[in-house]
């Protein structure tokens, strides 16, 4: 029998998706709750999204296992391997992301990524990275932590493609601290390739729904010691893909796509 077509994976998937579901509605509900008070900040939004993150990592069951210590502030770079990322990093801490245009039309999480205040780039305009560039700013000069994926599409996390420069300006004018990270993750019962990682032609709604059969997920954060600044947007570029490759290495030195034993 193929993977995710078992009886029991086909109710693990419905009830995780009702979860997440209902999760990403309470949360909207909550943020019209906080709106009736007052207008919300870059940093009060980021809390908001970083609660309900939390909150549904919690309920489907994904482990998380930070190695090293998540930025208080500054510009995060990271490898991209999936919409899973963005629920990963914003359950370990208030986040404001920088994301591809194309998430915003994404029916609920779309409108959750723009209430939180993502920083969304229109890859088919040339001008698109001075409007982000312009929008990171605010929120590195409010005390944010704002995350970049700057390969600019995700990957099966065989390995880190090059970084694209552009969006690095922020950081460089303003003298931010810059963090690198490596993100990978291990399934029990699949492929973390294919069932997790998120990326090429795949279409989302059958992606989500082989992510949700999967027995059990572990998601782990490898975050660099070295907190650099840098005076260059390339050179910036630059050291932290090379940063980020080198904590691949670290986080697994044998296999890009290692599994992990079920537990009893």
């Amino acid at each position: 029998m193929k993977p995710g077509h078992s009886p029991t994976q086909r109710l693990r998937t419905g009830f995780r998706l009702v979860v997440l579901i209902s999760t990403a509605l309470q949360g909207c509900a909550h943020f019209l709750v906080l709106r009736l008070w007052s207008e919300l900040s870059t940093l009060e939004r980021a809390q908001w999204l970083h609660r309900w993150c939390a909150t549904a990592i919690h309920r489907l069951g994904i482990e998380l296992q930070p190695e090293g210590e998540f930025p208080s502030r500054g510009l995060l770079v990271a490898n991209h391997l999936g919409y899973l990322d963005i629920l990963v990093l914003s359950a370990m801490h208030p986040c404001v992301f920088v994301s591809k245009k194309e998430v915003r039309s994404w029916p609920l999480f779309g409108l959750m990524a723009k209430l939180s205040g993502t920083v969304f780039v229109d890859r088919a305009r040339t001008s698109a990275a001075h409007t982000a560039n312009s929008e990171m700013s605010d929120a590195l000069a409010q005390g944010a932590v704002v995350v970049l994926f700057p390969e600019g599409t995700s990957s099966d996390g065989s390995k880190v493609l090059p970084f694209r420069p552009a969006l690095f300006d922020a950081a460089t004018k303003a003298g931010a601290n810059v963090v690198s990270a490596h993100i990978s993750y291990d399934v029990a019962d699949g492929s973390a390739a294919n069932d997790v990682c998120y990326w090429g032609g795949m279409s989302f709604f059958p992606h989500l729904l082989r992510l949700l059969s999967r027995h059990q997920i572990r998601a782990r954060v490898r975050f660099a010691a070295e907190t650099r600044t840098f005076a260059d947007r390339k050179l910036a570029a630059r050291v932290t893909r090379e940063m980020v490759a080198s904590l691949a290495q670290m986080s697994n030195p044998q296999a890009p796509a290692a599994r992990f034993m079920r537990r009893s």
